[in-house]
Order: C-alpha cells, then sequence, then structure tokens
C-alpha cells in the first residue's frame, strides 16, 4: 500500500531564515541564563535584601526592601507591545516615564508554565531544577509525569530538592508571601516552586493584588508573589489577538495599576511572565498529526513534552534511528537535537543534575516556524489549543520584565 504523501512544509521570509537547513542544534537562541532569564529574578532581589547565598544576577535592578513580582502568565513582551491601546499602564512602563523602566527577560526552555514557574521560585535553570517539560519521562517508573497536574504522583522533595528562594529568604529575617487562587495552596508544583514563608489564597484579581500590597507593608523587608492565570487560558482557547484575549489583557493591566498604586514605601513592583504564545492555524501543514504519521512513531516509546516542545523517548536502542527520522521529516522547521546534543547546548541551562538527565527526551524538538507536532489520540485536548507556546522563538520566550518603584 503506498503511504500518504506528507504536506509541504510552509515557507516563512523571515530572520530565522538565515538558519542552515536542516536546522543545527547549536543555532537556536538560547535563553539568557544567568544574566537574563526568569531564573535570574527572585535571587536578584533577594540578594539586594542581604539573602545569604543570592547572586544579583541583572544588576541593573536596584535593590529594594520591598519587592513585589506578579507573575502574568501568558503575557509575552511582543504580545505586550503589540497591543498598547489595550494595556495602556503596562505600555507605559516600557519607558521610564513612571519611574519605572522596561525589558524582555528570556523565559527558559521549554517556555511552558511548570518550567518556568520553577525556575522563578528556585532561582535555578530547568536542568538543575528537574521541571524540563509540560510532561516528561519519570526515569524511576518509565511513566510520563505531567508536570503541570503532578500526575500520576511523585514525591515533591525527591522530584525537585532545592529549596526555593521564598524558603532561603523568610530563614533569612526577610517576610516572604504568596497570593494566588486558593486552589494552589496545597499542590505539589507550589510545594517545589513557591512555597517558604506564608500563602494566602485569593478567587478575584483584585483581592490578590490588595493583599500582595498589604504583605508588602507588614515588614520592613519583604519578598512577594502574586499570581493571574486568563491571560494564558484565554490565549489557549481563543488566540491571541482575540476580543476574549484582549479583554483579559485590559483587565490584568487595571490590576497592575492597582497594586502599583498601593505600593508602600521603598517597594518596587516587577511584572513579567512565564512565557509568551502565539497562534497556529488549523491546518496539515502548520498542525502534524504524530498519532497519524508512521515515519515519526516508528520507534517510539513514549512522547512527551507540548506541542512546540517535544520530548521523544525511544524504544531500546533506537535512539539513533529516531534521532535520524524526526531530523530528516522535521529538520526544517524545528530545531532537532539528541539529549546529548541539547545538554551540549545549552538548552535547559548550563548544567544538568544527574536526576534530571533521565528526564529529558532521547531526542529533543523545538519549533522555530509557526507549527505544531500534535497528537490528537493521545492529548486530544491540547492539540486543540488555538494558542501555543513552548520553543524558543521570541514570541514564546520573550517575556516582560516591568518595574515600579515608590
Amino acid at each position: 500500500m503506498a503511504q500518504p504523501t506528507r504536506p509541504t512544509p510552509p515557507h516563512h521570509t523571515s530572520a530565522w531564515d538565515e538558519h542552515p537547513e536542516p536546522l543545527s542544534p547549536d543555532t537556536a537562541p538560547l535563553p539568557e541564563y544567568g544574566s537574563g532569564s526568569l531564573a535570574d529574578l527572585l535571587p536578584t532581589l533577594a540578594a539586594g535584601m542581604g539573602v545569604p547565598g543570592m547572586t544579583a544576577a541583572i544588576p541593573e535592578l536596584t535593590p529594594a526592601d520591598r519587592a513585589c513580582v506578579f507573575l502574568i502568565d501568558g503575557l509575552g513582551w511582543e504580545q505586550l507591545r503589540a497591543h498598547p491601546e489595550e494595556a495602556p499602564f503596562m505600555t507605559s512602563l516600557l519607558a521610564s516615564s513612571r519611574g519605572g523602566t522596561g525589558r524582555p527577560l528570556t523565559a527558559g526552555y521549554p517556555a511552558t508554565t511548570a518550567t518556568s514557574l520553577a525556575s522563578v521560585g528556585t532561582g535555578l535553570p530547568p536542568g538543575a531544577h528537574g521541571l524540563p517539560g509540560y510532561t516528561v519521562r519519570n526515569p524511576d517508573t518509565g511513566e510520563l509525569m505531567n508536570q503541570l497536574r503532578w500526575q500520576p504522583w511523585t514525591r515533591p522533595e525527591t522530584w525537585q530538592p532545592y529549596p526555593t528562594v521564598f524558603e532561603l529568604a523568610h530563614r533569612a529575617g526577610v517576610h516572604a508571601a504568596q497570593v494566588s487562587s486558593p486552589a494552589f495552596e496545597h499542590t505539589p508544583l507550589t510545594k517545589v516552586a513557591l512555597s517558604g514563608g506564608t500563602f494566602h489564597g485569593r478567587l478575584t484579581g483584585e483581592e490578590r493584588v490588595d493583599l500582595a500590597a498589604g504583605q508588602l507593608a507588614a515588614a520592613d523587608r519583604a519578598l512577594v508573589y502574586t499570581y493571574y492565570a486568563e491571560v494564558d487560558g484565554s490565549g489557549h482557547r481563543y488566540g491571541v489577538d482575540s476580543d476574549t484575549w484582549r479583554g483579559q489583557l485590559m483587565y490584568a493591566d487595571r490590576l497592575v495599576q492597582r497594586l502599583a498604586e498601593q505600593l508602600p514605601p521603598r517597594s518596587a513592583l516587577y511584572v513579567t511572565a512565564d512565557h509568551g504564545m502565539l497562534d497556529v492555524p488549523f491546518d496539515e501543514q502548520h498542525r502534524i498529526d504524530f498519532d497519524e504519521d508512521w515515519e515519526l512513531k516508528a520507534g517510539v516509546a513514549l512522547l512527551g513534552g507540548e506541542g512546540r516542545a517535544r520530548h521523544v523517548y525511544a524504544v531500546p536502542g533506537a535512539a539513533g534511528d529516531v534521532l535520524a527520522c524526526w531530523r530528516e521529516v522535521l529538520g526544517e522547521q524545528f530545531w532537532v537535537a539528541s539529549r546529548e546534543e541539547a545538554i551540549a547546548a545549552g538548552w535547559f541551562g548550563p548544567r544538568i543534575d544527574e536526576r534530571v538527565h533521565g528526564r529529558i527526551g532521547d531526542v529533543v524538538a523545538a519549533a522555530r516556524d509557526d507549527v505544531l507536532l500534535i497528537a490528537s489520540q493521545r492529548e486530544p485536548n491540547e492539540s486543540q489549543m488555538v494558542g501555543n507556546h513552548g520553543s524558543m522563538t521570541p514570541a514564546e520566550q520573550l517575556v516582560p520584565l516591568l518595574e515600579v518603584r515608590s
């Protein structure tokens, strides 16, 4: 029987076209680990408060006695800059007109929520904290583990053993607090990524920012975190230029302004995000279905990660063949690397802990073009998302770092 023909990959004329094809893992634009990534933010703020062991990796951030990080899930730097009318307050912070400043940070690879929240809270890149993807293989069980939902359950302190920056700050006498949804208080992801000090659950965005301001004022030195999720949710469901997404951006902008106007003296507010996002068209050229592709499935035991940042786990002895096939089929649209190549190129940071090594795929594939590797049968819900993220393109990697000081 004749095998189905493969759709011709879309061609995009852009700055990315200067890279050789097939794409080499060394040409992927690395996150700025150690100088301008999400993992560098909290250590810089804690160093300014005198917390032992912390390093000011972002030296342009002036120390403050009280610091609040407001993380808006899914709000990328490029998306914010493209919508000044919906976000007038945050847009004003891109310059220094309100006593603050604005610049992008890189999320880290992959640019996905579980990985980024762990980077924020621990101050470590993914290769160290050990949450290197949306779903990854647990080497001890051979099962795929969803690190956002923590399914199947595994012992949190074994999976991620390092203390968070909040824990270290609390031990050093800094008032540390997290203000988020009550549903997150006892989750394993919160425990490994954002615990330390006190957790305060509030349902609405207004309640959260008001309480965050109050927590800043509770002590002479304070490190506070708060969070809003629905910019990301609306992007996944409707796309990053939909009316629903624009409405969520407008609401988030009002929350930032509300919090900024309540800052107690000697405070700094930092607005950031865990990743950006881009919309991927619903057609065969832009959405390649792993579950329907006989070539890509050959030799694969488990498919992890997500549509733009895949971990591929081969059956024993097949890793080399899987790498060659994936590179041949996808190599003009994805950076396709072996585990060793991705580690050597620094995708997951400058070091990989031994316990993390086997969680990374035998093959790692990161999308360069606006394409998605879906799995319609294994991941029916994720395969229907309009907005997606995970890879190393600017739309996904760059997140804002906006500052307001009092």
